[in-house]
């Protein structure tokens, strides 16, 4: 478990985390979720003791980071998959891991395979791409075999499979009982993992609720109706005090009511349904929705979906070069 109360990073005049309170629990996959510059990096940094908080606290099952002894056995993380030693194979940078927190040599041979990186055990890091370094990363916060999982942007460079794999096995280690807590960009991929969230918009806590209550408490969910008969099933719904807006191309938005019971009144004014279909938002439409207010760094474009056109420098001669300059004998200066 990990607890955070009143946690508050300043950095200068910037606040980075304002007075952050909430527990990741074990048992579930937990998501963290936030514009750039939400802080969250930051979150997980102090929650790792890399960086000191300027007011509040945050302890690992109980215990500050700093208290842990072999602290590999107690809590896992993945927050650069970059952070290695490119000379070392990844057996090697494994196993040093390994010796600094009394973990036995068999257990890099395990992880290894786990991860799926047997076979380049002895090539060098520096020579992985970007989706093998991931993997070694995930490795390394699985070396201790701990019962604290934290994850940012774990599928950052992964191929499909890979995806899929992450996936399950964050899934997996939850049912295991343990605490699962993982930050990602990718909200079709938290839709599919995560049980809760924990949502930030500038420093500060917007949400730590289910997912299935997030989405519902932050977007609109409706019915959608089409019928060959729809001026008579809009009367009908009229007439049963069912507000209904036309969405065009024959469909019918309904904000109230369940679709069993539409189905039962368009049934006993035997009418024709094409589509009696439960409309439900996503996660990104609900999480935009909540932070809409938080985003920090914005994109600008003339028309939606263009992007801005390129500023090219102004010709040699207005930089007082004279005009019979050959450009061709300077390309590429």
């Amino acid at each position: 478990m990990i607890e955070l109360e009143g946690l508050t990073k300043h950095y200068g005049e910037k606040l980075a985390v304002n007075n952050l309170t909430f527990t990741v629990r074990p048992g579930i996959v937990t998501g963290f979720l936030g514009p750039n510059g939400a802080g969250k990096s930051t979150t997980m940094r102090m929650m790792l003791g890399l960086d000191n908080p300027s007011a509040g606290d945050v302890r690992i099952d109980g215990k500050h980071y700093a208290q842990l002894k072999d602290p590999l056995r107690y809590i896992g993380a993945l927050l650069d998959a970059k952070a290695m030693h490119g000379g070392r194979s990844a057996y090697n940078h494994l196993l040093c891991l390994a010796q600094s927190n009394g973990i036995p040599r068999t257990r890099v041979v395990e992880v290894l395979d786990t991860v799926g990186l047997t076979p380049v055990a002895r090539k060098k890091a520096k020579g992985f791409s970007l989706g093998m370094g991931q993997r070694l990363g995930i490795a390394g916060a699985l070396l201790g075999d701990p019962r604290i999982l934290m994850f940012d942007e774990p599928v950052n460079g992964l191929d499909p499979e890979g995806i899929h794999w992450i996936r399950n096995l964050m899934k997996s280690l939850a049912g295991q009982g343990r605490t699962v807590f993982v930050s990602s960009h990718l909200m079709s991929e938290m839709a599919l993992t995560a049980d809760h969230l924990v949502v930030i918009g500038q420093g500060h806590l917007l949400a730590d609720t289910s997912m299935s209550d997030f989405i519902q408490q932050n977007s609109r969910s409706y019915v959608r109706l089409r019928s060959p008969q729809q001026e008579r099933l809009l009367d009908v719904l009229h007439e049963a005090g069912i507000t209904v807006v036309e969405a065009g191309n024959g469909t019918l938005e309904v904000d109230s009511g369940s679709p069993e019971q539409l189905g039962d009144l368009a049934a006993a004014h035997h009418l024709v349904l094409h589509e009696l279909s439960p409309q439900q938002a996503s996660l990104e439409e609900a999480f935009m929705q909540l932070t809409a207010e938080s985003v920090e760094y914005h994109a600008h474009t003339d028309e939606p979906g263009v992007p801005p056109p390129v500023r090219l420098p102004p010709p040699p001669q207005q930089q007082g070069w004279g005009e019979g300059w050959d450009r061709t004998r300077n390309k590429g200066a």
